[in-house]
């Protein structure tokens, strides 16, 4: 098994065999994410990527989290764009985006409102990440993450608040307040994905 998993207070084992409960969410964005651990201004997730799941057709794929992020592939391939952006003032010209901040409540709701920010974006070469390789973002970088090819992909997450930081996303100059829902898995399909994991981590550490 992997180490780091074997570290976390909860493990995919766990979640397996039916000792611990645990429900993956189905992210807006399009991944699903199994949270291991919450402490505080900490927290680990592994985060399963797959062709055939799609983020909600209003969701901006370009963000910024209010956390630090090292981020370990587990199997499969990342990209992950960054996305830089310049303040586009008052009466100046060339805005692309509104920037929106996100709101996350604890019923899985996540308030985008729009702010009076408008930025000009240039998203940036693709850094690809295999199988065994980490990469880090810090808190407040604008980036889009996707999965490199067709074959499924997962990662390792841990996050550490940053005091004074929020949650960004960018989106069309004319957006208007919405709201998108984190959706819980029921059990039966949280342990089909845990055991996919397991098995892809062996099936990777043996190759």
């Amino acid at each position: 098994m992997d180490p780091e998993l074997e570290r976390t207070l909860i493990t995919p084992e766990e979640i397996a065999s039916g000792t611990r409960e645990l429900h993956a969410v189905r992210h807006p964005l399009g991944f699903l994410c199994l949270p291991l651990l919450r402490e505080g201004p900490r927290g680990i997730c592994v985060h399963l990527f797959d062709a055939g799941d799609h983020a909600e057709p209003d969701a901006s794929p370009m963000h910024a989290h209010s956390w630090e992020l090292r981020s370990r592939v587990l199997y499969g391939r990342i990209a992950n764009l960054p996305v830089r952006t310049t303040v586009v003032r008052d009466g100046e010209e060339g805005a692309t985006h509104r920037v929106f901040e996100v709101l996350s409540g604890s019923d899985g709701v996540d308030e985008i409102r729009p702010t009076s920010l408008l930025v000009r974006s240039e998203p940036g070469p693709a850094h690809i990440s295999s199988g065994g390789q980490t990469y880090t973002l810090p808190a407040g970088r604008f980036h889009a993450t996707a999965l490199d090819g067709a074959e499924p992909a997962a990662t390792l997450v841990h996050g550490l608040s940053i005091p004074g930081q929020l949650d960004l996303s960018l989106g069309p100059l004319d957006g208007r307040p919405r709201r998108t829902t984190r959706r819980l898995c029921d059990t039966a399909q949280t342990v089909r994905s845990v055991h996919t994991v397991l098995r892809r981590i062996d099936a990777q550490q043996r190759a």
